[in-house]
């Protein structure tokens, strides 16, 4: 299985990071490893994330504070958005 990422998830990425770098740059590495590494779970169990019923197959994986949305097609898996479940989203 393969893992790629949206433009959109990448610009998360990097958002969530420098936000939390201005405050902690030790935390922002403690996130990004944890969520790098929850994201990687999704290679060898892409179906460990709950379905998302207004959206046809996508999923959303809950890793700790964050949620990550993303979609399985063939031997790929395509992570779509990542966010902190405390921010605001008018995104789908």
């Amino acid at each position: 299985m393969k893992l790629k990422f949206s433009e959109s998830a990448v610009r998360d990425l990097v958002r969530l990071r420098d936000f939390i770098t201005r405050n902690d740059s030790n935390a922002a590495e403690r996130v990004s490893l944890r969520l790098r590494q929850a994201i990687g779970k999704l290679v060898l169990n892409p179906d460990i994330g709950r379905p998302v019923p207004e959206l046809e197959n996508v999923r959303e994986l809950i890793a700790g504070n964050y949620v990550v949305r993303y979609l399985q097609e063939d031997d790929t898996v395509f992570v779509l958005r990542v966010w902190h479940g405390k921010e605001f989203r008018d995104f789908e």
